[in-house]
């Protein structure tokens, strides 16, 4: 592993180790430091706020035994994003993090087209300066976010302390996540999706399977056969990338039903996005090293269409 030789709060400096040779710059940091993503790792690189051996590097640089890596971390920006009085389902809550169970609809953090009405816009109102700022001002306590329009259980950190222990469970895949879903077709037995994700190149708002992608495991198993064709399934996520269920099982042509992206064009019933949910989250709490695990009920929305395929 690298060794982390000093930090401050407007620095970190780093040491790659023998096996870490050759890999890219921007990948090397990513991880090494799971508490920042690896596209706000690339905005430093990009922006001359990474050296290597003093000199600015490109995020393909390759890393070499020895390399003196100088990160230089801007101070939090003051946010600008206004806090609102939007209702949130509180779990747990303590003076480290707390467990929200998000509803179908919300989007986590602002971004462009989704400037209010997120999860992050509540979490101000409820929490005020008390968020973690280690992913930026546009995502102040978010350690792991879900799309949109899956519902469930999301971990929020309020230190950074929190955030830091909680990013390295995520990063050595040690958060257990169960999410339940719907999807087209006959499942009669379950198995393991292990292929790796990355944006597709003709389509930027779509995942795709692609060498050379970020590993993505998932691993899924038939829960009840259901009227139409249609299967109620189990996911056990080994990693979370981005729409890595939705994509995973539209691979096995099986894709949620619902989803707008991956799945038909043509949906036989009126729904707003993918019958999806995480239902369950468990870790190990980074600062007193309890283990805790939370579980929610399936929404409204997602029970209406079950009740109906099972009838």
């Amino acid at each position: 592993m690298d060794t982390r030789m000093e930090e401050t709060h407007n620095f970190i400096e780093l040491t790659p180790e023998p096996e870490q040779e050759g890999m890219r710059l921007d990948k090397y940091l990513a991880e090494s430091l799971p508490e920042y993503s690896r596209s706000y790792l690339q905005q430093l690189i990009k922006s001359s706020a990474v050296s290597v051996n003093e000199k600015a590097v490109k995020a393909s640089y390759q890393a070499k035994c020895g390399d003196f890596v100088h990160i230089v971390i801007p101070e939090t920006e003051k946010l600008e994003i206004q806090p609102e009085d939007l209702p949130l389902e509180i779990l747990y809550e303590d003076p480290h993090l707390l467990v929200v169970n998000k509803p179908q609809g919300m989007v986590v953090h602002p971004a462009a087209g989704h400037d209010s009405g997120t999860l992050v816009n509540a979490l101000m109102y409820h929490c005020g300066d008390s968020l973690s700022s280690i992913n930026g001002v546009q995502r102040p306590g978010i350690v792991h976010r879900i799309d949109k329009d899956t519902s469930g259980l999301l971990v929020v950190c309020k230190s950074d302390q929190a955030h830091r222990g909680l990013a390295l469970q995520f990063a050595e895949h040690s958060i257990h996540r169960i999410y339940t879903a719907i999807c087209h077709g006959r499942i009669q037995e379950g198995g393991t999706v292990d292929a790796p994700l990355a944006r597709d190149p003709k389509d930027r708002k779509r995942i795709s399977i692609q060498q050379g992608g970020r590993r993505a495991v998932t691993h899924y198993e038939p829960v009840e056969a259901l009227k139409q064709e249609f299967t109620l399934i189990r996911c056990i996520l080994e990693t979370g990338r981005t729409h890595q269920i939705r994509v995973h099982m539209a691979s096995l042509h099986h894709p949620i039903l619902g989803d707008p992206v991956y799945g038909p064009r043509k949906c036989p019933f009126n729904l707003e996005g993918q019958l999806l949910h995480a239902g369950t989250l468990g870790f190990i709490h980074p600062v007193t090293g309890e283990e805790m695990e939370f579980t929610s009920e399936l929404p409204a929305h997602f029970t209406k269409i079950l009740r109906h395929l099972q009838n």
